[in-house]
């Protein structure tokens, strides 16, 4: 595979992972940063050895080099940032929450579909090895009928209002922060049509769900009990329990290991993640675009909408609004 030029558009925390990842990836190149910030393009991109920076987006997606762009800006401006791109001609992979809500979903897949341009969301956790490794055994039968998920993943963040993780205008909240992991882990197995959704919520004063439980009910009688918090540190565990048997997985949103249990016989994998873990997805996007796909079949883009509509199903119940729900 020859090289492929990334760009990266917003250099918070989050981008310092995939690009430290990118640096050990022989096909891929960071091409370009772009910020608002000019100081913070150059800095990031001299740690990472990035040819080029760039003090404004505009000016960014003019460089012709540029075939993708990774999108890690803030929850609120993912939306503008991939519309950027679309109208760029540029591939876009951009972080959970894809965006805010389903209605900015839909816009940037018609989008990118009505333009043929490569787009794909970020949920680098489904492109893991031992992720991966699981999706191939639930594929055998190994635990039979499935019929419970059980995933969680809280920690306690900035508790400031005007933080980014208690801020709506920042887009702040557990659901959209990390309750985006163990609902599409959910999807990854039991599918993206559950007949019933519920959710509840403890709410900040700023409005903000600080800490959350939501269950999916198919039609099956599967059921899916799922946690997210950002004022809460919980384990981060996820169960698949079946007839037969079930799977633990420790840590699951950057998993490395699980344990696979049949009638009490415990079998353990190990399948570590390379670099910080993001090269995976960074590999499946690379694929993608030297195949000519336009999305990718690990994480189509139907399925982000789709769960986009369910969280926004949730958030109803939850009583959590975002000013963009207005538009």
């Amino acid at each position: 595979m020859k090289k492929t030029n990334w760009g990266i558009m917003g250099p918070g925390n989050i981008a310092h992972k995939f690009a430290e990842s990118l640096r050990n990836m022989e096909t891929a190149e960071l091409t370009a940063v772009g910020s608002r910030d000019a100081d913070r393009a150059k800095k990031f991109a001299e740690k990472y050895g990035a040819k080029r920076y760039y003090g404004n987006y505009k000016e960014f997606l003019m460089d012709p080099d540029i075939e993708i762009v990774y999108i890690a800006t803030t929850h609120t401006s993912h939306f503008e940032c991939a519309m950027m791109c679309l109208e760029a001609g540029k591939g876009v992979l951009c972080e959970k929450p894809f965006t805010i809500n389903a209605g900015q979903a839909r816009k940037l897949v018609n989008t990118a579909r009505g333009k043929n341009i490569f787009m794909m969301e970020a949920m680098w956790t489904r492109y893991l090895p031992a992720i991966a490794k699981i999706r191939e055994l639930l594929a055998s039968g190994v635990l039979g009928d499935i019929r419970m998920i059980k995933a969680d993943f809280g920690y306690r963040g900035d508790m400031k209002s005007e933080g980014r993780t208690l801020n709506l205008a920042l887009g702040g909240g557990a659901l959209l922060d990390v309750g985006i992991y163990p609902l599409s882990f959910t999807t990854m197995i039991l599918g993206t049509e559950p007949e019933k959704v519920t959710g509840l919520a403890c709410l900040n004063p700023t409005g903000a769900d600080e800490q959350c439980t939501f269950s999916l009910y198919y039609g099956g009688g599967e059921l899916a009990v799922l946690s997210a918090a950002v004022g809460t540190n919980i384990p981060t565990d996820a169960y698949i329990l079946g007839t037969k048997g079930f799977i633990r997985i420790p840590e699951f949103w950057h998993a490395s290991s699980f344990e696979l249990n049949i009638n009490g016989e415990r079998q353990l994998f190990n399948l570590p993640y390379i670099s910080t873990g993001y090269a995976h997805e960074a590999l499946a996007a690379m694929e993608c675009l030297a195949g000519g796909k336009l999305e990718s079949p690990v994480m189509p883009l139907d399925e982000t909408i789709r769960l986009m509509e369910i969280m926004d199903d949730i958030r109803l119940q939850l009583g959590v609004k975002y000013r963009e729900d207005m538009v």
